[in-house]
């Protein structure tokens, strides 16, 4: 049996060990530097990283962080979850949303909630078989900068 580790990554190694396995879900970032550069800049706005490592490898990861609205009271949002590729169906992204569980819980939320592309139908499934639903549409317009 591999044995398992979540925490928060804090340092600029745990982050950067952080980076294939975000690449994965978010190819934007290719560069290690470059996504350790948003991750830091992120964080001072509350964005906080987590990861799973089974065996000393890095196998999933989680960007959240903790807000307040109207609407859904003290919640905690998940911007990001992904398993890398090798690793899906081990049961690591259930671990791992588990313990996301267990810090919206431990820091008195209402809610845990997240958005997932509507092509990720994989995602979907997995989110569905851990009770979640659809609570809302998400809409987006993209701002085009005047030069």
């Amino acid at each position: 049996m591999s044995k398992i580790d979540i925490r928060p990554a804090n340092t600029s190694e745990q982050i950067q060990s952080c980076h294939p396995v975000m690449r994965e879900l978010r190819p934007l970032f290719q560069d290690p530097e470059q996504f350790l550069a948003r991750v830091l800049r992120q964080q001072k706005q509350g964005y906080l990283l987590a990861f799973l490592e089974s065996d000393g490898e890095v196998c999933a990861v989680a960007g959240y962080r903790f807000f307040e609205s109207l609407f859904s009271g003290k919640f905690l949002y998940v911007d990001d979850l992904a398993t890398r590729e090798r690793d899906r169906s081990r049961g690591f992204g259930g671990e791992l949303l588990d313990w996301l569980i267990k810090q919206a819980r431990e820091h008195g939320c209402e809610n845990l909630e997240l958005d997932s592309g509507v092509q990720r139908f994989d995602a979907h499934r997995f989110y569905f078989s851990k009770r979640m639903s659809i609570s809302s549409y998400h809409f987006r317009i993209k701002i085009e900068q005047k030069e």
